[in-house]
């Protein structure tokens, strides 16, 4: 029996377009996840696809200590300009370890560590995050085939162990600024995420922050202090 179990479905319009949300629940641990659809997803052409894994603070409170936000709506805006995809959004907070735990390991950052040894400080490990769960939401759309929007080789071999089929991969660099920088520099030097790949230079991407600050387009003002290591 599929650990995964379609529960419903609806017409989503958003401001990138109108997809179709449909929510999952996942049997196992009773944790609810969503995808969003658009267009026919059932052709048995390859998928663009982002698997999204929840960031509160990123993804609805624009915090800049990392790239979830930043990379949620460039995928969304990826596939609404195609018309073809599917986003996989996961209730997997910080990594897996929830989102209280994230804020605990937030102020182990203020102190100087980085998102890996904070969550091992916690007693985690430094990814909680399973992506089993994601090939059968995408097996349970009808999606066999998938051109994935990632910098992260987890997800890939994840989703491939599973049977998915990956006809190749898309980088989803953005928002770099001077408040990630060490979370996504951590994030290649220990989590071996493909970044630096597009040739952008190792500064702040305004335009990503300008994009994500409202509809007057104000840049973000600046902090006197250097940033924390995230």
């Amino acid at each position: 029996m599929n650990r995964m179990e379609l529960v419903a479905e609806a017409r989503l319009p958003t401001s990138f377009g109108e997809f179709r949300i449909v929510g999952f629940l996942d049997r196992g641990d009773h944790k609810e996840h969503v995808a969003l659809v658009m267009g026919d997803i059932t052709n048995g052409q390859p998928v663009l696809t982002r698997i999204h894994s929840e960031c509160l603070t990123g993804d609805t409170l624009f915090s800049l200590k990392c790239d979830c936000g930043f990379q949620l709506e460039a995928a969304l805006k990826k596939i609404a300009g195609r018309g073809r995809g599917v986003l996989l959004y996961m209730r997997q907070e910080g990594r897996g370890i929830g989102l209280l735990n994230k804020i605990r390991a937030y102020a182990l950052q203020d102190r100087g560590m980085d998102t890996f040894d904070a969550n091992v400080a916690l007693g985690f490990r430094p990814d909680e995050r399973s992506y089993n769960s994601c090939a059968e939401m995408l097996r349970l759309l009808g999606v066999q085939e998938v051109v994935l929007m990632t910098n992260n080789p987890d997800k890939m071999m994840a989703l491939q162990s599973c049977g998915i089929i990956l006809a190749g991969r898309e980088p989803l660099e953005v928002g770099r600024n001077r408040f990630n920088t060490s979370y996504l520099d951590t994030k290649k030097a220990r989590f071996h995420h493909m970044l630096g790949q597009l040739g952008k230079p190792d500064t702040d991407d305004e335009s990503d922050i300008a994009g994500r600050n409202g509809a007057d387009g104000e840049k973000i003002p600046g902090d006197t202090e250097p940033a924390a290591p995230v």
